[in-house]
Formats: C-alpha cells, structure tokens, sequence
C-alpha cells in the first residue's frame, strides 16, 4: 500500500517540575532578608548578575559586611534592622535566609501582597521560585535544578557539566555576543550557517579564540549559495543515547527532517523545533512512501535551499536504501552526507552482552536481508557461509521468511542446535528477546508474537555459554557435537 509524505509533530514537551528564567538583574534592586553565610552567598550571587542588593538583617555576619565593603558586580548595602514589608517597594524579587517556619510563612506572604516573586532558602514550599546549581562560563550559563528534591544531586551534576565545559567557552560567547550586531543585516539561513561555522571552530580549539573574528568570517558579505543539501542520518536502532555526535549535529542544523517509521520518537527531542518534520513511511510489510516519491521530495527540497535530514533507522548504509537517495541527490548536482548510526545488530548485541566475533569460534560477521526486493519471499543467500560455524549471521526484516530461511539452512547441513536469537525493538523500552535454536526460533517466535522490528541472530556465541566462549575457556569443537559450546535453547520471550 503506498501514502504519500506526511507532515509530522514533534512529540509534545513533558511536564517541567520549574521553568528556568534567567533574569536580567544588571541595575535593578533586589532585597534580601537574613544577614548569615546563606544570605551572603545570595547576596554574592546576586551581586554578580548585576543587582543592587539591599540586605536586612538585626546581626549581619562578617561575609555579609566584607561583600558590602567589595561586591563583585552591583553595590550591597547592609541594613543592620530587621525585614519590613514596606521593603519590598521597588524590589524585583526578594529572597528570605530567614529560620523558623512562621517566619518564613510570613516573608513569602508579605512578598506575594508587594508582587514581587520570593524564594525562601531551604524552603521551597514557601517560595515562587528557586535558584539551581550554577556553571558560570558568562555569557554562557548553565542552571541545574533538582525541583529541591536532592540539591547535592544537582550540585554533582553541576560538577560534572563543570569538567567537560571548557573555560574557554566563556571567551567564545563574549565574542559572539560582540560579533552579534553584525549578523541581523544577513538573510536568515545564512546567519545560520555563519554561527554553525563559529561553533564548529569553537568546539574544535575551546581555548583557542581567534582575536579577529573576521577569519572565520570571511565570507560575511559573500553572496550565499542557493543551494542546500542533504544528509543521510543513522537513528540507531532506538535508543537515543547512541546517537552519534554527529547525528546530533545534523538534526540540530536541519531545516527540513524526512522520518522513517522505524525511528524511535525520541530521537526528534534532538532536532531544532523550527525544523519542518515529515513522516515518509518506509517500514516493512506497511503502507509506505515510495522510494521515487522520497528521492524527488528530497531533490526539490534541498534545490529549494533547504537542509534536508533523511532520518534512517540504523544505519543508513545497511539495508537502508541508501544507494538509490545518493544516487539520485548526485543525478541533481546535490551535495550529500553521510552520517552513520549504531545498526541493529551492533544494539542488540550490547544490550543482551553477547559477542559478534571470537578469534576461535566466529571469524566472520555477517549482515543478510530477510526478504527479497518484493518483501515477501526469501531473497538468493549464500547458504554455505550462513551454516558455516564459524560465522555470525544477523538476519534483517525476516519476520515473514524466518520459517523458510530456517528450514532451507537446515537443508543445507546447519546444525540443528545452533543457537539463534531474535530481538524485537532492540534497545527500546519494549524490546523483547526471544532465545532458540535454528530448528525451533519459528516456531518460539509464533507462539510469543514479539511486535516491533525485528532482528534475528545465528551462531555459535549466542548460546548459553556465550560469556564462557568470550573468555576464550570453551573448547573449539563443532556446533551441536560433545563439548560445544551451543545454548539449550530453552530460553522464552524476556523484556527489556
């Protein structure tokens, strides 16, 4: 059944514990109630961002007075009295260092009476709002937050991002923020493309600002191409973990994503919300675009200036129908990328720890398409290298034709207790494992019906014993004779 392309949603954002605001404070007052070691690091922090902070407090400690004497950003003005609510006229927001519960019922109320938005230390179910664990690289900043739920969570978290940021980053966004008014004469996609190359040079030398931006603008008054591209991207096989940074980049720099069915949901969380998302249905044995239909939609898309994603499943070079969307971008003069992706086999075999290839026991891999061009037949294999013993076979799309591939190998001598495994959704939420051996997996997989894509795997290191052969302590005898290292196969359906 054919459908034509479809335009698709992202998925839906889920529900946010907070909203991170980053506010501009530069000049504007800020009151804070409290004069102990909380107050002064909120005056601090505050201070940094430019406010002018008005602490209260009957007994400031000697943080709280050596900031007022050098703040780091806006003045700090030490009040030695207590809060009033009269206060919080002219404040923009207000934070409490304040103990006792009563009191810092009665500060938050007074703040909500004057508008002004307050937090409460320590207590955020009295607070509108809630400062996170910081990554200072200003201009860029990063807030963590934990809803209050484990801050020593979010300040490891904040640890973390801290080590794999680079100082230099900070460098970097200050020149973009001076580089900036001369971007807004430039048409939009070439603006586009100008900061893409601003990233890439400062994700490739962090530490390395250029003093004259000028060299990585060069062609800043250039006329820009018309012309756009397009980029064949590996999804994975679901989990979107394992997309590659690269994929990572290509869906975030896409004017225009063309989907697969196979490709997990998730994986659009990474592309850039303004980029157009279209469903072109390639999935088996289901309604689908035409491949001629996409190839076109492709070519006209990319001749139209556009970026265009193709979102593949996989990998997009094995079994991806790849050789027919370059050739035709190359037919029409339009540059083409190749992004590789984690293939399904490569997936299941990390989820389920079972090696691919042994030095001993399986010298070769091989990957082998399930069906014939019209989707329901066995395609022409090489039987004698599927039986060989010393080979690791992973069959693509076989959902319709396992039970003739498995008796046509039986025919043509493997042995019958090969160890096979099938996995549906490999590396999903749902994926299903399904163990047998080469005689029995049709009949296993009848009776268990896994849904989802399917992938079924052949060969001696998936029995039971795999993690003994992977130690290299199984013996190197034939498949299924005394001594070999072949499962039971009476493993049934288990889910991930």
């Amino acid at each position: 059944m054919n459908r034509t392309p479809s335009e698709t949603r992202a998925p839906r954002m889920e529900a946010l514990a907070r909203l991170p605001i980053f506010l501009a404070l530069a000049g504007k007052r800020v009151l804070i109630a409290g004069g102990g070691s909380a107050a002064a690091w909120k005056a601090e922090l505050l201070s940094a961002a430019g406010a002018h902070v008005d602490a209260y407090a009957l007994e400031p400690c000697e943080e709280l007075l050596a900031l007022a004497a050098d703040p780091p950003g806006g003045p700090i003005r030490v009040h030695r009295r207590a809060f009033e609510p009269g206060d919080l006229d002219g404040a923009v927001i207000a934070v409490g260092a304040i103990d006792g519960e009563a009191a810092a019922a009665q500060f938050a109320a007074a703040a909500r009476r004057a508008r002004v938005p307050a937090n409460i230390v320590d207590k955020p179910m009295y607070g509108d709002f809630a400062f996170g664990a910081i990554v200072n690289r200003s201009p860029l900043v990063i807030g963590v937050s934990t809803d209050g739920a484990a801050p020593i969570f979010g300040q490891a978290i904040r640890a973390k991002l801290e080590a794999l940021i680079p100082r230099g980053f900070a460098r970097w966004a200050e020149a973009a923020r001076r580089w900036r008014p001369r971007m807004r004469s430039l048409p939009s996609h070439a603006r586009r493309r100008l900061w893409e190359r601003f990233t890439q040079a400062a994700l490739a030398r962090p530490n390395d600002v250029p003093s004259d931006l000028d060299a990585l603008a060069a062609d800043l008054d250039a006329e820009p191409s018309p012309s756009g591209s397009v980029a064949l991207v590996g999804a994975g096989p679901g989990d979107p973990e394992l997309l590659t940074l690269r994929a990572v980049r290509a869906l975030q720099s896409a004017d225009v994503i063309l989907i697969d069915d196979l490709v997990a949901p998730e994986i659009l969380d990474f592309a850039r919300r303004e980029a157009k998302k279209m469903l072109v249905g390639k999935t088996g044995h289901g309604p689908s675009c035409r491949q001629d239909e996409i190839n076109a939609l492709m070519v006209s898309l990319a001749n139209a200036g556009r970026r265009v994603v193709r979102l593949k499943g996989g990998d997009p070079m094995i079994f991806g129908r790849a050789g027919e969307e370059i050739a035709a971008c190359r037919a029409a003069g339009i540059p083409v990328e190749i992004v590789p992706g984690v293939t399904a086999a490569q997936g299941a075999a990390s989820r389920l720890a079972f090696p691919l290839t042994h030095r001993r026991h399986a010298r070769r891999l091989q990957y082998v398409t399930g069906h014939a061009e019209d989707g329901g037949s066995l395609p022409e294999l090489d039987w004698a290298s599927i039986v060989d013993p010393s080979t690791t076979t992973a069959v693509y799309m076989p959902r319709r034709t396992l039970r003739a591939l498995a008796a046509s190998a039986l025919t043509h001598g493997i042995d019958p207790a090969t160890p096979v495994v099938a996995v549906a959704e490999a590396t999903r939420p749902g994926e299903t494992v399904v163990h047998g051996t080469i005689a029995d997996i049709a009949a296993r997989l009848e009776a268990d019906s896994p849904v989802g894509p399917m992938l079924v795997m052949i060969g001696r290191l998936l029995g039971e014993s795999a993690s003994e052969v992977a130690r290299g302590t199984a013996r190197s005898d034939p498949v299924g004779q005394p001594g070999a290292t072949t499962g039971s196969g009476s493993g049934s359906a288990a889910r991930g």
